[in-house]
């Protein structure tokens, strides 16, 4: 892993917190380091407030960024003194820490604290950078992997035991911090999480982290379960287009509302659906815990949609019983499909909620096959992942979207889309469109007017692609009757 720091970039900016926007950015352009809103960052500032008295404040990411695009509004500024004493109490509920955080925001339109505010408040250096790691994890989530760690780093990372991010966390970290603390440490090590690094300025926080993870890659690269892939498998789809979108609907039925479905059949996902061992390797649970609340613990083996409600429904009564309050079950529905003839369906209520499961997933495979290979891949316990996928605190970065608009998770197929009612109704519809007419003049000209990619293709590779993706709507304008499809 290299440095992506460039002096140039970083001349003209002249403060503390942009710096910290930058170095976030850099960790947010690397996808094996976090992806879609995964990890976090912080910086601590020493600011003069409205008494015109100096007081520190921890800028930490605020819940809902991505790293790769976070500005400096997305870091909340939070009154550090406050926060490191809350560490100190002997207990603290989900509601109370949030209420100590938002209400400790020297910023009234700044976003919710990160849920690991606390831990980074309790780090005793200026910036602090948090990663989900795809080489740390694959490392972590094997059954040796505390001892690799400690071999690995030694005394330039502290480790610390899984424990579900949040308050109780961040007491762990404080105190591990006494206890295992050397002049030498760079960083932390969460068990099956991810990985922190700290420094006195944004590039040395920075690049301790690639200098850890590529000491984690390379050791990964020594014991041979760096370059490891499923076993050779032909990229060759067998699967009709009408099965994906009967696969479409039965989602879409289990979940009580329309699914987007998006097929991933590529080498890695092929060969990874049609290893021997594809159940006991995809069947633990995530790499980290917080992808939980996009793709579920586990992926659906093959299509029988209603045995894996029954599954995901027992799977809540084994767990909720142990729950800290009261839990509502979520929809049954499964966000990943692994099946030998497509590869991964990744799943979810708009294109770009699939496009981030199967990124996640991908991502998954890959520290999958890596701990198998370095040794065996163990992920968390069921129950653990359980705890995480119905925290309120990470639904509620779901929830912040806001309810889905109509139509949403719905394909539209407008006939006679070129002129007349048929355009209007694109016109009305228009989210992504495609557009058809037996008239490749008029064809073009209302493509032209909706799109910048016009593509001409014969329409019956076009309406099999659309059921694919997963048509439900139709519109006519009478050339071609309306129904609805899936």
């Amino acid at each position: 892993m290299k440095s992506l720091w460039q002096d140039a970039e970083v001349a003209p900016l002249m403060d503390g917190l942009a710096l910290r926007v930058y170095t976030s950015r850099l960790l947010g352009r690397d996808k094996s380091l976090v992806l879609h809103g995964g990890g976090n960052t912080s910086v601590k500032l020493v600011e003069r407030n409205r008494f015109d008295e100096e007081e520190t404040i921890l800028y930490v990411k605020g819940s809902g960024w991505d790293l790769e695009t976070i500005e400096a509004p997305g870091f909340s500024p939070v009154r550090l003194d406050h926060v490191r004493r809350l560490a100190g109490l002997e207990r603290l509920s989900d509601p109370e820490m949030v209420n100590e955080l938002v209400t400790h925001v020297t910023r009234a339109s700044a976003p919710t604290p990160s849920v690991e505010t606390i831990l980074h408040a309790c780090i005793p250096h200026a910036y602090v950078d948090h990663t989900h790691a795809d080489a740390v994890l694959a490392i972590t989530n094997t059954p040796g992997g505390e001892a690799r760690i400690r071999a690995i780093y030694g005394d330039s990372v502290i480790v610390i035991p899984y424990l579900m991010p949040g308050f109780d966390l961040a007491q762990a970290v404080a105190r591990e911090i006494e206890r295992q603390s050397s002049p030498r440490a760079t960083g932390l090590v969460l068990l099956k999480h991810g990985i922190f690094s700290f420094g006195a300025t944004a590039r040395e926080a920075y690049e301790r982290m690639i200098d850890l993870v590529d000491r984690a890659e390379r050791y990964l690269s020594e014991q041979r379960a760096w370059d490891v892939v499923a076993p050779p498998s032909p990229a060759l789809v067998e699967i009709e287009a009408p099965e994906i979108a009967d696969l479409r609907r039965s989602i879409s039925d289990a979940a009580g509302f329309p699914m987007i479905v998006r097929i991933r059949a590529t080498a890695q996902t092929l060969g990874f659906a049609r290893h021997p061992e594809v159940e006991r390797l995809s069947q633990q649970g995530p790499a980290t815990p917080d992808h939980v609340i996009r793709t579920k613990r586990t992926p659906m083996l093959g299509t029988d949609v209603a045995a894996f409600g029954q599954s995901y429904r027992e799977y809540f009564d084994r767990h909720a019983p142990n729950a800290r309050d009261h839990k509502t079950p979520l929809d049954p529905a499964p966000r990943m499909v692994l099946d030998p003839r497509f590869g991964l369906a990744a799943v979810g209520r708009t294109a770009r909620d699939s496009q981030i499961v199967a990124e996640l997933y991908e991502h998954t495979i890959d520290v999958i096959l890596r701990a198998d290979a370095l040794e065996r891949y163990e992920a968390l316990p069921a129950q653990d992942i359980f705890d995480v996928e119905y925290w309120d605190l990470e639904q509620a970065k779901l929830r912040r979207s806001g309810a889905p608009p109509a139509l949403t998770g719905e394909v539209a197929w407008v006939t006679g889309a070129a002129s007349g009612i048929g355009k209007a109704a694109v016109a009305s519809l228009l989210a992504a469109v495609l557009v058809l007419n037996p008239n490749a003049t008029l064809t073009a000209s209302a493509a032209a007017t909706f799109t910048d990619v016009p593509e001409s293709h014969p329409f019956f590779d076009e309406i099999e692609w659309l059921v694919a993706e997963g048509i439900t709507t139709g519109f006519s304008d009478g050339t071609v009757p309306a129904r609805r499809l899936g």
